[in-house]
């Protein structure tokens, strides 16, 4: 764990969810985080980590995958060690999306989700999508580095009505008032 003047070093993102019934097909939910260049915060993002890729230097890896939320307890994992990521980078915002290959599904149509933002044994952020339940894919978190290069967290639950891969593209955008 690390003190708030040293600011964050490796955050850990979890998520679970209950499986659909067995007449249903599978609730797929995914965490994707989006990094940003230090002079486009808000712009498009520089690479996108999600199940089928990491980050190109291996600061922002998935761990763990889930297609269906079979599992016990958390069913993904993502870990991002910002310690470690480049001085290019100044924001990093992470999110969970929900696949719509089978019809909408909202997170009010999948019971029991939950989302955990830890640095060691603190956490940071724990999220049952209550908030958003119209949504299919929210926002959760954002890290960004503050002029004195120390990474700090902000929750950043937000809904949006789009696909994963939609998704990837308006995650980064500055909040609406």
């Amino acid at each position: 764990m690390s003190s708030d003047t040293e600011g964050l070093r490796k955050v850990d993102v979890r998520l679970k969810w209950d499986p659909s019934t067995w007449d249903r097909p599978p609730h797929h939910l995914d965490i994707i985080a989006t990094t940003y260049a230090a002079d486009a915060p808000h712009g498009r993002p520089v690479y996108v980590v999600q199940f089928d890729k990491r980050s190109p230097d291996g600061t922002i890896n998935m761990s763990r995958h889930s297609r269906t939320g079979q599992g016990f307890g958390f069913v993904e994992e993502m870990t991002f060690e910002l310690d470690r990521l480049s001085p290019s980078f100044a924001r990093v915002v992470v999110g969970v999306a929900i696949h719509q290959d089978d019809g909408r599904k909202t997170f009010g149509d999948v019971s029991n989700t939950e989302v955990v933002v830890t640095e060691g044994y603190r956490k940071l952020l724990t999220d049952g999508f209550e908030r958003v339940a119209w949504a299919t894919a929210a926002t959760v978190a954002e890290f960004t580095r503050n002029t004195s290069g120390v990474w700090e967290f902000q929750e950043a639950v937000r809904g949006f009505d789009s696909d994963p891969v939609l998704f990837t593209t308006e995650m980064g955008s500055a909040p609406r008032p």
